[in-house]
């Protein structure tokens, strides 16, 4: 899929699937400061480390759930959003979570958005995905409001949810429902 960014007169970026060889590109994002203290990720990310987790992913049985995009502008990695299932648990089948990174210059450019409707899309109409949840921090208001634009809505708060920068900072999670879960369609008439 591609699109453009609006906001400069039309840089065009692609979204397609993670691979391996993306490990290098997630180094650079995530290295970011800007970006990784918005995250659940360390300082000092390792190639390897995403190599490997990327690589699991492609390695997965072809009919497993998982899906990881990224957004590529010229052939770089510019942000990257997935959708993973919750667990083993069978009787939690029906969600997926959802994670994304942008790199700092594309923030606020559309490329979230069109991630987000990519995976929306992808968890509604291709998986019948019910629940898609997720957790952000309290003070990443533009994260909550492209959550809260495809249909997320906070069910709680969890206080001093993780350690960030040497202070304990509280986390949202949020959810979505499918907004028109599937129905057996009546093709009799």
């Amino acid at each position: 899929m591609t699109a453009t960014d609006a906001s400069d007169g039309g840089t065009p970026w692609t979204l397609r699937r993670a691979r391996p060889g993306d490990a290098e590109a997630f180094v650079r994002m995530m290295q970011d400061p800007m970006v990784y203290s918005q995250l659940l990720q360390l300082p000092f990310p390792d190639a390897e480390m995403w190599r490997a987790r990327l690589g699991g992913q492609a390695a997965q049985q072809p009919h497993s759930p998982e899906l990881h995009l990224v957004a590529e502008v010229q052939g770089q990695v510019v942000a990257s959003a997935g959708l993973h299932p919750t667990g083993p648990a069978l009787r939690r089948r029906h969600v997926m979570s959802l994670g994304m990174s942008v790199a700092v210059p594309w923030q606020g450019r559309g490329v979230g958005s069109a991630l987000m409707a990519a995976l929306t899309d992808y968890a509604d109409n291709w998986l019948g995905v019910l629940r898609i949840e997720l957790g952000v921090y309290a003070d990443n208001h533009r994260a909550q409001a492209l959550y809260r634009k495809f249909g997320f809505e906070v069910e709680g708060r969890q206080r001093a949810y993780a350690l960030r920068d040497g202070q304990y900072v509280d986390s949202l999670m949020m959810a979505r429902l499918h907004p028109s879960p599937p129905r057996w369609a009546d093709l009799t008439e």
